[in-house]
């Protein structure tokens, strides 16, 4: 089995290169391609150390890279690391939030990413027809209902948002999350978990009227008990922003940086130490690396006092493991029930059944079937659908390049407040 990565220079390449080679897939190699080739051979080079066993190859054409292929994930990031913290920087200029995935940023990154995704989508359908698209690019929610609407190939969109939330709910009711099931719904980072449930048994009810439990269920400082308690659900880490925006607003630029600056710093010098390193002490250095990035997350944005640290017992989350998780349910056949986002179908009837959602699925040879959600609450509702309309927005004006229609689009994101301040970002970010 051929698996091919489009976006084959990205960071996370070699965390996934070593959780595919310790699988139980016959995978035959593990297909390389970035538009950055330089880089790309520096990522192959510290893959081909974490992957034992499993062929890593480049290829200098996505094409090459594609064809034959059983599985193509897309990761891409336009600009890279510093355009991110360009667009966080102008968001938090306009006294707008600035994060990657939503807002302006977030606006941003998916117009830039929406014309070679589609092309990448396209080229999935005609040179690997059988394979299926697993798209982590951001945002996921508007990249994956771009592909799906203008490509004929089989399509998955994939986060490890909520896989995260469900350890750490299930934790939090002091269970393991492997044996549990959950009651969520949502768009990509719009997600909420109504109940963790546990031989067909709700939970989450033994945790409103604890604070301390309540708060465990997230590993940094986000919501308010009393607002958790009063929504009766527990939101996924995203809905911070727009939970809290002036909050989150106001800690940022305490801080004197963004994430995206963070990170943009984190990942220059990996590269420069990867380039110099000697080769047994690339992998120390990447997992370093990793390990300095994770504990940044949301660290600025809520004022965290130290940095979050991956809980010895998450054993469900991670980019690499959501990845594994989805291919061994198609290939194995399995019948996993795993959340990804995926076309509605009348999943919510609220929105067109061509809309992409995030809500667990039945993943078998087939590939994903969505499950039954419960009635949406009014606010989750209401949020959804206008997200949901914002995103449709901004994938047609993508598309055009339509200057006008652009600021339309960001006019109807939720944490813009107005069409003037909308003309004023497009110009600035784009």
């Amino acid at each position: 089995m051929k698996i091919t990565v489009i976006g084959g220079a990205g960071v996370r390449v070699p965390l996934l290169a070593g959780g595919l080679s310790r699988s139980d897939l016959r995978i035959s190699e593990l297909a390389l391609y970035d538009i950055d080739q330089e880089r790309l051979a520096v990522i192959a080079g510290l893959a081909t150390q974490m992957a034992n066993g499993v062929r890593i190859t480049t290829a200098a054409t996505p094409e090459a890279a594609i064809e034959g292929a059983s599985f193509v994930i897309t990761s891409i990031r336009v600009g890279g690391a510093a355009q991110r913290a360009k667009d966080e920087a102008v968001a938090l200029a306009h006294d707008i939030i600035g994060q990657e995935t939503i807002g302006p940023a977030g606006f941003a990154m998916a117009v830039r990413s929406i014309p070679p995704i589609v092309e990448y989508g396209r080229m999935v359908a005609r040179l690997a027809p059988s394979a299926w698209m697993i798209n982590f690019t951001n945002p996921v929610s508007i990249i994956t209902q771009a592909v799906h609407q203008e490509t004929d190939a089989r399509l998955i969109g994939i986060c490890d948002t909520p896989l995260e939330m469900f350890e750490d709910a299930a934790h939090a009711v002091g269970l393991p999350a492997s044996v549990c099931g959950y009651d969520y719904f949502g768009l990509n980072h719009l997600g909420w978990l109504r109940d963790v449930l546990f031989e067909g048994q709700g939970q989450l009810h033994r945790i409103w009227d604890d604070d301390s439990r309540l708060m465990s269920a997230y590993r940094a400082p986000l919501f308010e008990p009393e607002r958790l308690r009063e929504m009766k659900l527990l939101p996924t880490e995203y809905l911070y922003y727009y939970y809290r925006p002036d909050h989150a607003l106001a800690k940022i630029k305490a801080s004197g940086s963004s994430r995206g600056q963070a990170v943009e710093q984190l990942t220059r010098a990996l590269f420069q130490d990867l380039k110099t390193f000697r080769t047994q002490d690339l992998r120390a250095r990447y997992e370093r690396y990793l390990a300095e990035r994770d504990g940044s997350y949301m660290q600025l944005e809520t004022g965290a006092p130290v940095a979050r640290v991956k809980p010895d017992w998450a054993e469900l989350s991670g980019y690499d493991r959501i990845a594994l998780i989805t291919i061994r349910a198609i290939v194995k056949n399995q019948g996993a029930i795993i959340p990804l986002d995926v076309a509605n179908r009348g999943t919510f009837p609220f929105l067109e059944p061509e809309d992409i959602v995030e809500v667990p699925c039945r993943v078998d040879a087939n590939g994903p079937q969505p499950q039954l959600v419960g009635p949406i609450p009014d606010h989750a509702r209401e949020l959804i659908t206008k997200v949901k309309a914002y995103e449709r927005a901004t994938i047609q004006a993508a598309l055009t390049g339509d200057r006008e229609q652009l600021i339309d689009a960001l006019a109807l994101n939720p944490l813009v407040p107005s069409k003037d301040l909308a003309k004023r970002l497009v110009t600035a970010l784009l």
